[in-house]
């Protein structure tokens, strides 16, 4: 019996040492600079595939303003920060707004299995920020977005209205830094 408490110690102990060492913690912090002088940013919507928010989205970003946003895996589970946003844009002169930017990012739990990744691009105003928003974009069957991995080459979308250019760190605690500007 006192064989079995010491290897219940032991495994508890290998155990704690292992989550001790092993960093769980996965983070994606969102920079995002409205360089556009034609558009406001407004109305952000959320949809989080996995994780949470713990520093929101702000209501709007006015023209050479900025924002961030920090969203982390949900404590104690097996499953990243995975998700996306969107903002629409609001034509400063008309204050009507047809299109909206989208921002995919996935920082996953197991980034041996899976890419830390992200996607930036414009998309109808009538497009929800859902669920099936979100798994067209990261199923790559929505080609108005581009796509790519952290630390990969920077992301570049432009349309008529915007042009929006993104970068991605590569780690546990990535940061994509977010650009808007006039096309």
């Amino acid at each position: 019996m006192e064989l079995l408490s010491e290897l219940a110690e032991l495994g508890d102990s290998i155990e704690s040492s292992i989550v001790k060492i092993t960093p769980t913690h996965r983070q994606c912090t969102i920079e995002l600079k409205n360089q556009s002088s034609k558009y406001t940013l407004g109305n952000p919507r959320v949809y989080m595939d996995s994780g949470r928010c713990t520093v929101p989205l702000a209501p709007s970003i006015k023209p050479d303003s900025s924002g961030e946003a920090v969203f982390v895996k949900t404590p104690n589970t097996a499953r990243g920060a995975v998700g996306m946003f969107t903002y629409d844009l609001i034509d400063n002169s008309t204050k009507q707004c047809s299109k909206k930017i989208a921002v995919l990012y996935k920082v996953p739990f197991d980034m041996k299995l899976n890419s830390v990744g992200y996607a930036v691009g414009e998309l109808d105003v009538s497009k929800e920020c859902n669920r099936d928003l979100y798994r067209e974009i990261s199923k790559q069957k929505n080609m108005t977005l581009v796509s790519g991995k952290a630390k990969g080459p920077s992301l570049k979308h432009e349309s008529e209205n915007v042009t929006v250019l993104a970068t991605m760190s590569k780690c546990n605690t990535a940061v994509i830094k977010v650009q808007v500007s006039d096309s």
